[in-house]
């Protein structure tokens, strides 16, 4: 026992040593941490100096890495969401997996290397999918993820996890001899079950798992809750895996169950920092699982066909993301983004090598071309970013470059300048506060540059561009823009990358009022509440009602509707859902209004602590 937990410590403290050369190595040649990770694992995997002989077992334990990143991915993602994204899911999804394995195994039954059309079929299939979690840490280091390629990106993800299942199911018809009509029963057996463990792990996210988690947090133990985070997402991977989906798959559905629970930052916190020590051991075990010697033996034909399977694969994908209504630019960033081959072909290749479809040289060649497209990945996305850039640029050549933002200071970030911006925007600047304004309207920004404002282009869903403005130094960002559905990516992207800024929104109307505190923000105020209040008062005094009892009576109206905006929100919370709010009077005629129930009034007390 003790030579054992020795034997673990080594190998422990060789895996660390290895990444924290690797990484800041691979930076400073300009390269993805990725590429760092799977040299790193070549390094001292059996084909390097040998530290490590068993890279299935550490990878096996190192995909709980690639699990946790779809928990966190799945709780950004609210079931209203993904049914928006249903179509990119089914239909571009679907049409990149058929598409991009039948151009990749056209290219591999001629490939020169006796490839009958059963073995392509299955080289095509596996090749087609795409490294899941790749895509995703890049996506998540650009901030690509609240971005349209980003979402379409993470729904053709999405997809090739689901099929996963469905292609483990057609290898053995695929497989000679009497092996169909034993699988069609089996497999049809096979998808009740996995229906009925999904249905198993949606109820419980939705029903049971925000109470216990209440229940946990009133004992106040923070370990409690990190274990319990831990639990919930490898015992719904547990239980995806026990019936042949993937642990991925289960993970992420939870995460999107608990998107829109109370715990949702709390969890996400908890479950991080061991995501991204796992997700780099899962880059090294890759690394360890290349066999030089097949490479090195046939190296010639493994580098010209890693680079004809990267350029089939591109392009593929490229045309199914501009059918498909995507713009040129994005195409070119999805398409290679994509590129490396899945995680799961790793499990598809030893399944069809047991049925017969290919053979043991077969499988080891596929597999070292599958690595060499992982370890070519980051770099290909490298290049097709900086190319998409060009091509936002060509096609923007009539709009301003991105501004310079070197002298943005300000202590407040105002996103928007329009009717409702401006006029913030000047109570700051008359006491002297230095604010900082971006907005992508060429003509506005010009229009202001005459009256001596200073505003900055860019576009506010962008994190990349909220951080060159100053985001993080900034003490409240005030999200003036007009669009609601603009104004919740900006709110998403803060709180799940800016956690500790203050944010100040302006709400469209009741319903995004009650939404956006729901979300959490420190202050939301409906675009036209205050003006109809001001304009009602003056009514008041027109008709000849005196000055103090106008003011009275509109601070009862104000008062009334917050407690009605809380009797709402506490309903739509119980209902859990958050949808349209059904139209009443704030006092009903001829009749005193409906005093809040008890449950009401400690939220409304609650909140006005809070705010005073």
């Amino acid at each position: 026992m003790h030579g054992e937990g020795q034997g673990f410590l080594i190998g422990a403290l060789i895996f660390l040593a290895t990444a924290v050369i690797a990484v800041p190595i691979a930076r400073r040649l300009g390269l993805s941490p990725i590429v760092g990770y799977l040299i790193a694992g070549v390094a001292i995997g059996p084909s390097g100096i040998g530290a490590f002989h068993d890279p299935e077992r550490i990878i096996t334990v190192a995909e709980i890495g690639v699990v946790l990143l779809l928990f966190v991915i799945g709780l950004e993602l609210q079931v209203s969401r993904l049914l928006a994204m249903r179509r990119a899911i089914f239909g571009v999804g679907a049409a990149q997996l058929v598409f991009t394995g039948i151009a990749i195994a056209f290219l591999t039954r001629y490939a020169g290397d006796s490839f009958d059309w059963r073995a392509a079929i299955v080289a095509g299939l596996a090749l087609a999918l795409s490294a899941t979690t790749i895509a995703l840490q890049l996506l998540e280091d650009k901030g690509g993820l609240a971005q349209p390629y980003g979402q379409r990106t993470f729904a053709v993800l999405l997809f090739q996890d689901m099929a996963v299942v469905p292609l483990i199911a057609f290898m053995p018809l695929l497989a000679p001899g009497d092996h169909e009509a034993q699988s069609f029963s089996q497999s049809v057996g096979h998808v009740l079950v996995v229906i009925a463990a999904i249905a198993i792990v949606i109820g419980t996210g939705r029903y049971l798992l925000t109470p216990f988690f209440r229940i946990l947090a009133r004992s106040g133990a923070r370990e409690v809750m990190t274990a319990a985070a831990l639990l919930v997402v490898l015992g719904a991977g547990g239980l995806m895996a026990a019936v042949g989906m993937s642990m991925a798959m289960g993970a992420f559905l939870a995460g999107v169950m608990l998107s829109e629970s109370s715990f949702r930052h709390e969890l996400e916190a908890n479950v991080d920092a061991f995501r991204g020590l796992l997700v780099a051991l899962f880059f090294m075990g890759v690394g360890m699982s290349m066999n030089l010697d097949v490479v090195l033996a046939n190296a010639p034909l493994l580098i010209v066909g890693t680079l004809l399977v990267t350029l089939v694969k591109a392009v593929s994908v490229w045309a199914v993301f501009r059918v498909s209504e995507g713009t040129e630019a994005d195409a070119v960033r999805s398409a290679t983004l994509l590129t490396p081959a899945g995680e799961f072909s790793f499990v598809l290749f030893p399944l069809a090598l047991g049925l017969g479809l290919i053979t043991a040289r077969q499988g080891d060649m596929l597999a070292a071309c599958a690595a060499m497209t992982m370890l070519l990945g980051p770099p290909v996305a490298l290049i097709g970013e900086r190319l998409a850039q060009r091509i936002d640029s060509r096609q923007r050549h009539d709009e301003p470059p991105e501004a310079d933002f070197s002298e943005a200071k300000g202590s407040v970030l105002v996103v928007g300048f329009g009717r409702f911006g401006q006029i913030a925007s000047q109570c700051l600047l008359s006491q002297g506060v230095e604010v900082t304004i971006i907005d992508n309207d060429v003509e506005m920004i010009q229009s202001a540059g005459r009256f001596g404002f200073r505003i900055y282009y860019g576009d506010g869903t962008r994190l990349d561009v909220l951080r060159a403005a100053g985001v993080e130094r900034a003490r409240v960002v005030a999200i003036c823009v007009d669009r609601r559905e603009t104004a919740d990516r900006i709110v998403d992207i803060l709180q799940s990358n800016v956690p500790g800024v203050r944010l100040h929104v302006r709400a469209y109307d009741r319903t995004h009022a009650i939404a956006l505190r729901e979300k959490g923000v420190d202050f939301e105020m409906r675009e036209t509440f205050e003006s109809a209040l001001a304009f009602g008062e003056a009514t008041l005094l027109a008709t000849g009602i005196d000055s103090e009892t106008a003011h009275a009576t509109v601070v009862d109206v104000r008062q009334r509707d917050m407690e009605r905006l809380l009797r709402q929100r506490l309903l739509m919370s119980k209902d859990g859902q958050v949808g349209f709010v059904e139209p009443e009077p704030l006092v009903a005629p001829e009749r005193a209004a409906q005093p809040l129930n008890a449950e009401a009034e400690d939220v409304l007390k609650h909140e006005t602590e809070f705010s005073g």
